[in-house]
């Protein structure tokens, strides 16, 4: 199909594109990466009255050391994420998710502040905020704010972005030194998430100190389980002691039924996938 008409613009810096979003008015939509949008423009689900268009907003793209964090342009591509030294080394766990994500042309095309904004919660990126405890920095008429992962996800492809806001970046936390692993499982190469698990730990003298997870795909929006958590702190990083905290992965979720799995497979899925990505994540 052929998308309805819309006025289009081009911008060069945040600020001109943050005055031709709202310039456009309500029904005005952000161009990324366009891998969500670009299929709904053409099924006609989206009707924008502008499109703008931030492929040419180059403050909004590259990863930067910021002291105790890195911040990443909500314009970088995932094939960029991927291949940073920094995240690499100061948050493997964003590198570890990038891979899973879809195949090589839509990790090219594909941004990684477009995959949050979208906030799907069969989507990898926004557990993997979530698991981070990332602050999303959001730009809009009355200047910028900040707003933390916990926050952001409001509902299903909600978020906390307003209509004339735009994200233009990401800090993220470094953990250097801490074990993650991005599990997730799908049914065929390149489909979303049945369900995916974001687990970082750190640990000393055989004992974990700190754990953060959060789950793909079981509610509306990312779910970070606290009952896996808690269960892990002071733990020893054994097997014993990652399958009984696993048994609290579906604890506060409200996983949905589905073409693709039940709400109880999903449940069965996180708690089976918890416990691997915690185990490859405490090196056992």
């Amino acid at each position: 199909m052929i998308p309805t008409a819309f006025d289009y613009s081009r911008p060069t810096g945040v600020d001109e594109a943050v005055h031709a979003l709202t310039d456009g008015g309500e029904d005005a939509k952000v161009l990324a990466g366009g891998q969500s949008l670009i299929p709904m423009l053409r099924l006609r689900f989206a009707a924008p009255s502008m499109l703008v268009d931030l492929g040419s907003v180059d403050e909004m793209r590259g990863v930067r050391d910021d002291g105790d964090a890195l911040v990443i342009g909500a314009m970088t591509t995932h094939a960029e994420v991927l291949d940073d030294p920094l995240i690499r080394a100061q948050a493997p766990l964003i590198a570890q998710a990038t891979a899973t994500v879809a195949d090589r042309q839509v990790r090219h095309m594909g941004t990684f502040g477009g995959s949050l904004a979208h906030a799907d919660p069969a989507g990898d990126m926004p557990s993997v905020a979530t698991a981070l405890d990332a602050t999303f920095e959001i730009a809009g008429p009355s200047g910028r704010r900040s707003v933390p992962a916990s926050e952001f996800f409001v509902d299903y492809l909600t978020s906390a972005l307003e209509p004339d806001e735009i994200l233009v970046s990401v800090r993220v936390p470094k953990l250097a030194g801490w074990g993650t692993h991005y599990e997730k499982f799908n049914r065929v190469a390149q489909a979303w998430a049945l369900v995916g698990v974001a687990v970082a730990i750190r640990r000393s003298n055989g004992t974990i100190d700190e754990a953060r997870v959060a789950l793909t795909n079981m509610s509306s929006t990312p779910v970070r389980a606290h009952g896996v958590e808690e269960a892990l702190v002071g733990a020893p990083a054994t097997d014993e002691s990652m399958a009984a905290a696993g048994q609290h992965a579906a604890e506060g979720t409200e996983p949905t039924s589905d073409v693709s799995a039940s709400a109880d497979y999903r449940t069965h899925l996180a708690t089976v996938l918890t416990r691997r990505a915690l185990g490859t994540a405490a090196g056992i």
